[in-house]
């Protein structure tokens, strides 16, 4: 196990500087957008907060780093290395950047997951993408930090090279060494395709086995957001290509529900080779919720209003503007609601913009931005009902969020949008309701029915949590993942 560094250990500014100054001269050069989103992500956090109408509108305009990499160069360069010799019950994890500086359901699941390993006697290291947190404006160099007992490595040169190809070829070999050291016994890479690309690469040279987690189809996902962009467009068409390339060539492949492993297998992966580890929950989200009363309170949430919310990234594709429009036509009909957007991203300026014309902007439609995951049960504890109003796009209809199955564990009942990867979550009439998505009116005649029943509402909320407690806990994630490392030879 890795040596638990000083609280007090220094950041390393002088070599964060470095490596912060050549992603900034590298971008300034290809994209002046991201050169001066990097340079206001770096500002002190109470200037950054002041201009944060500018960081959104730079993020908004900024390219995806680097450029993008053909399918026929898919294959990152082996890292020269010598041989190792296994750990048994030792993991690397591969990823594109942790906690505590990145929160969101990716690094959340990378955390919960990596703690549930640890119990069932696993010994699991993280690693991050190389450049990662410095490259997104965090001047921290430190190469390990251990975030409640895991280990999460930081791959930090003094200069990162710029470009995909060179970027990874140089993570490559940075993560060799670290497997030198380590010497783990898989390789349990998760999306997106580099990470899995570099695992491959660490493969050829070590001989370890790699699982490649297909979190997500992040191609889908960019191709909702890219206007005026179809499936034949050449940059979704690559992604898509790359991605296909780590789940062929990995030794066994892990995702998160049934219609992802469709997906999977219909690109031409063996069945036997796709293993299901659904998102889940920690025993905190199943203990019984905290009292809402101060928060409602603070939030001017009146006893006798009905509260209906997400905890959402908030992008095109999650619909939030489908529930605004079904809160104003409740509003219109007399019903006392309150709607609540917890969370931040790219849509919020466009979701008030739409509540103001919509008459909700008198605090009918509250939005928190972002809140820090340990708080997420006390809003949870203010909802009567948990939406989940996401549009009827291809990324939707696979991939399961974490979200929801949060707020299941809170004994909350579902409102989710009719779409096949929320089929997998929401039983209709059991634990929630499934509705027809973009459709406003049919939003509304739902949540009107749910919300003036009291009744069904608990039924429905205690079958929620039921549900996860038995099938979606970390614990038992853990144990498939061991288990599947065992089937590799690894434990």
């Amino acid at each position: 196990m890795a040596r638990r560094p000083s609280r007090h250990q220094p950041r390393r500014i002088p070599r964060a500087l470095s490596l912060a100054a050549s992603v900034a001269w590298g971008e300034l050069r290809h994209d002046p957008a991201r050169a001066a989103l990097l340079g206001v992500r770096l500002l002190p956090g109470r200037v950054r907060r002041g201009v944060e109408g500018v960081e959104r509108r730079l993020a908004a305009r900024a390219r995806t780093a680097g450029p993008a990499a053909a399918p026929s160069a898919a294959r990152v360069p082996t890292p020269a290395g010598r041989s190792v010799r296994p750990q048994p019950g030792r993991v690397l994890h591969v990823v594109t950047n942790g906690l505590p500086f990145k929160h969101a359901g990716y690094t959340v699941r990378t955390q919960a997951l990596a703690e549930a390993q640890r119990a069932a006697g696993l010994d699991p290291h993280v690693v991050t993408r190389i450049g990662f947190p410095v490259a997104q404006g965090v001047l921290d160099a430190r190469p390990l930090q251990i975030v409640n007992g895991v280990p999460q490595h930081r791959l930090l040169p003094l200069v990162l090279p710029y470009g995909q190809g060179a970027a990874l070829a140089r993570n490559a070999e940075l993560a060799g060494r670290l497997v030198e050291r380590l010497r783990p016994a898989v390789l349990h890479a998760a999306t997106d395709h580099a990470n899995g690309r570099v695992a491959l690469a660490l493969r050829e040279t070590y001989g370890l086995p790699v699982i490649y987690e297909v979190r997500g189809f992040l191609e889908e996902t960019w191709l909702t957001q890219a206007a005026g962009r179809g499936p034949d467009d050449e940059t979704y068409r690559a992604r898509r290509a790359l991605e296909t390339y780590c789940m062929r060539r990995a030794d066994l492949v892990l995702t998160l529900g049934t219609a992802m492993k469709s997906e999977i297998v219909g690109r031409g992966v063996p069945e036997e080779r796709v293993l299901i580890v659904p998102n889940a929950v920690d025993g905190t989200f199943l203990a019984p919720p905290p009292d809402g009363a101060e928060l409602r309170t603070r939030l001017g949430i009146a006893a006798d209003d009905y509260v209906v919310g997400t905890v959402s990234s908030l992008t095109p594709h999650e619909g939030i503007a489908t529930l605004l429009h079904a809160g104003a036509e409740l509003r219109r009909r007399g019903v006392p609601l309150r709607l609540l957007i917890v969370g931040e991203g790219p849509e919020r300026p466009a979701l008030q913009a739409l509540a103001g014309r919509l008459g909700l902007d008198d605090g009918t439609a509250l939005f928190t931005g972002r809140v820090p995951h340990r708080q997420v049960r006390s809003y949870h504890a203010v909802l009567d009902v948990f939406a989940v109003p996401r549009t009827d796009e291809r990324v939707c209809r696979l991939v399961t969020p974490l979200k929801p199955v949060e707020a299941m564990a809170s004994g909350l009942p579902v409102a989710a949008s009719d779409l096949t990867a929320l089929r997998e979550l929401v039983q209709p009439e059991v634990n929630g309701r499934l509705i027809t998505p973009e459709c406003p009116q049919a939003w509304a005649e739902a949540l009107e029915v749910l919300l003036y029943s009291r009744k069904r509402r608990q039924e429905w909320g205690a079958s929620a949590r039921a549900l996860v407690a038995r099938d979606r806990t970390w614990k038992r994630v853990a144990a498939t993942t061991r288990e599947a490392y065992r089937a590799l030879g690894c434990v």
